[in-house]
């Protein structure tokens, strides 16, 4: 298979997309260093020294599955309802997997995507693309066909693993090598006989720092960027972990949010994978039925969104027998008020521990330590790879105490200086790959400080991204949306803080002059709604919305959405 102008190519392809590295370098970034913005290549990628070696193996995600087979081939790799499959099983029907991705003509640097509902398919498909030098990229199954087509265009992919219904929606031609189906209800479909065929496996030779993986975040200009990631920086969260929260016997870590987002790949199956434990694929986010799943699973370790927290905590059929085999719980993305993790830990007896994370990281970068002072506010302590700087507006790192710009780079001293990595750029987008990754560092445009024992404590939202139940969404893209109605003059888009979801989404509309703004506010808001559920994903959907006569603004005409959020209590 030839790759399309502007892919991320074959190894050793020169021009391609390849991010270009030279030796390592261990020099802690300087002053000087942080405001200067990085050569990046045509590809949106940034050229930068080759990071130093991961302190434990394996060194790239394609051999994640080998000490596993080694040690112990007949533990439990992945479970899913019934469906149970060992190390040695995982791995030989991915293998078969990696041999039929290869026969259909799909190599090194191809992109190949999957928008499915959490399943085993998923899995192998992951883990097959990663041996075969492919890109992946997870499309999450609640956007709607003109995001997913967007997306797929964007990234230019060559081959998708989806639904039936999905792949109809799409119009991706049947019997064309672009597509592979799997039928969510029992998993057959040509993907599961693509692994049954049984084709050897390629012997493909792995840059661990080359394009792996995509990872879509909502845009501030009103469309997703591509962050691209490397198999080496997917690896950190999962190795590190391995002396920061040491696995129990039998340990069994649970995956209900949707691993079509890459940051629950890594810190599901392949954590797991990392720490030589079992994953299991849990089906129900219902409180009830994630309760039941827990219990009947017997699973040890989870990551949660304030939501289903709340929900967990809320419910009065829910107990804390039917939790008490989770010997770890994290909540992330999003705010998670200290009322609902002291709920948690009154009503189930252990602590749900919070962190800090981002899609360019990426997943979490921080994290509650139970034996280091915590305060309300806190975000967590930096992780063992990882060091945090706080930077001014003119990029000059700040001391203790003072807020300003949250900035990660590599730690600079122990086994993991110089390792950590965050993504390779956005895709195709040079300027805001230079702009976020200028001095070497990855600059969040989140505002936070660091206190007296080293605690990140946050302070304002990344620009004026909403995390609503765990879910990113950017104003302009939903703005984007609203002002094609043809009721709507202006709109402004904001989060409004709520218990359960963290934030939801708010539209203040300014109508059309003419029969919308002479009608009944209601009408208009209801035909928006309307609109926008053709157009966005569910999560992004305004949840409330007010028609107004104008907008607050400043002496330089832009709205002040902080004036705004008022009127909608």
């Amino acid at each position: 298979m030839q790759t399309r102008p502007g892919g991320s190519g074959r190894p050793g392809a020169p021009g391609v997309g390849r991010p270009t590295c030279s030796a390592p370098s261990l020099k802690q970034v300087t002053v000087d260093d942080f405001g200067e913005r990085p050569p990046v290549d045509a590809h949106g990628l940034v050229i930068r020294n080759r990071p130093a070696e991961l302190p434990e193996g394996p060194a790239t995600t394609a051999h994640a599955l080998v000490a596993g087979v080694r040690d112990h081939p007949e533990r439990e790799a992945l479970i899913h309802r019934d469906h149970v499959l060992t190390y040695a099983q995982l791995d030989a029907r991915v293998a078969a997997a990696a041999g039929g991705l290869t026969s259909m003509g799909i190599g090194p640097g191809d992109r190949v995507a999957c928008s499915l509902p959490n399943r085993v398919a998923l899995v192998e498909a992951f883990l097959a693309t990663q041996r075969i030098g492919a890109v992946w990229l997870g499309i999450n199954t609640n956007l709607v066909a003109d995001e997913v087509a967007w997306a797929l265009d964007d990234s230019e992919v060559d081959l998708l693993v989806t639904t039936p219904d999905r792949a109809d929606s799409l119009q991706v031609p049947a019997g064309s090598r672009s597509r592979l189906l799997v039928d969510p209800t029992d998993d057959s479909g040509t993907w599961s006989e693509l692994v049954e065929a049984g084709h050897p496996a390629p012997t493909v030779e792995i840059d661990p720092q080359a394009p792996a993986a995509i990872a879509y975040t909502s845009g501030t200009t009103g469309r997703p960027k591509g962050a691209v990631h490397s198999q080496h920086n997917l690896l950190w969260p999962g190795i590190s972990s391995r002396r920061s929260y040491p696995a129990i016997p039998g340990e069994r870590h649970g995956t209900a949010l949707a691993l079509t987002i890459l940051n629950m790949l890594v810190l599901g199956p392949l954590w797991a994978y990392l720490r030589g434990t079992t994953a299991v694929l849990v089906d129900r986010t219902d409180a009830v039925g994630f309760a039941t799943e827990v219990r009947t699973q017997r699973i040890n370790r989870v990551t949660l969104v304030p939501a289903i927290t709340h929900d967990l905590v809320a419910h009065p059929d829910v107990h804390r027998d039917d939790l008490a085999s989770l010997t770890q719980t994290i909540i992330g993305a999003g705010h998670s008020p200290p009322a609902l993790r002291d709920a948690w830990e009154a009503k189930f007896g252990t602590r749900a521990i919070v962190g800090y994370g981002l899609t360019e990281a990426p997943t979490g970068v921080t994290r509650e330590h139970v034996d280091r002072p915590m305060r309300p506010d806190g975000a967590g302590y930096p992780l063992d790879p990882v060091r945090v700087v706080i930077v001014d507006d003119e990029d000059r790192p700040l001391p203790d105490g003072e807020t300003g710009e949250i900035c990660l780079a590599p730690t600079i001293d122990g086994p993991w200086a110089g390792v950590w990595t965050p993504m390779l750029g956005y895709r195709n987008r040079p300027d805001a790959t230079a702009e976020t990754l200028r001095g070497g560092v990855l600059h969040t445009g989140d505002l936070g400080f660091l206190d007296e024992h080293g605690q990140l404590v946050i302070r304002g939202r990344r620009t004026e991204m909403i995390l609503r139940g765990g879910a990113n969404v950017y104003p302009a893209e939903v703005e984007r949306v609203v002002i094609d109605h043809p009721g709507v003059r202006e709109v402004a888009v904001l989060g409004l803080t709520d218990d359960r979801l963290g934030e939801v989404v708010a539209a203040g509309l300014v109508a059309e002059s003419g029969p919308w703004a002479d009608g009944d506010p209601d009408l208009l808001i209801d035909d928006v709604r309307s609109f926008c559920r053709e157009r966005l994903a569910r999560y992004k959907v305004p949840d409330r919305m007010l028609v107004l006569e104008a907008f607050p603004r400043n002496a330089m005409g832009k709205v002040v959405k902080a004036d705004l959020a008022p009127v909608f209590e």
